[in-house]
């Protein structure tokens, strides 16, 4: 059983969390369900990138943001639990933006902002709210 009270910033970490973690779905989502038309929108660059991206980095991309929005909601429920499922996230997200650094041209086809310094939010990001879920256990929040 938690036997601490959490602080008000503990819950603000947790709300923006699954507000972040509901970006990451939906923006899985959109890749996922994208349509020949909205394709058809992009630069060609971009749609190569996504045609030959292997299905295990899109599974990678799945479980990142799937998983971040389970462990976020952990965090809101005060679960333990959060802990692990978090883990998985970053893990799938070092794999996800492993493979963009180097396997492809993400940054010179994305530019900066896109191909560089978002992806690094993103791991950021994750280890933080891992790094901090265990944080949030040792003080016996969770």
């Amino acid at each position: 059983m938690n036997k601490n009270k959490p602080t008000s910033a503990y819950w603000i970490v947790a709300i923006i969390a699954v507000l972040w973690n509901i970006m990451g779905v939906l923006a899985y989502l959109g890749q996922a369900f994208i349509t020949d038309e909205m394709k058809a929108l992009m630069p060609p660059e971009q749609v190569s990138i996504m045609e030959n991206t292997p299905a295990w980095i899109t599974a990678a991309f799945a479980m990142a943001t799937f998983a971040g929005l389970l462990g976020s909601l952990l965090l809101l429920f005060r679960k333990k639990l959060a802990i692990p499922i978090l883990l998985i996230s970053l893990i799938t997200v070092l794999i996800q933006m492993g493979y963009s650094f180097f396997a492809t041209n993400a940054i010179e086809v994305y530019g900066i902002g896109q191909g560089l310094i978002m992806p690094i939010v993103v791991i950021v990001i994750a280890i933080f709210l891992y790094w901090w879920s265990k944080l949030q256990a040792t003080k016996g929040i969770i």
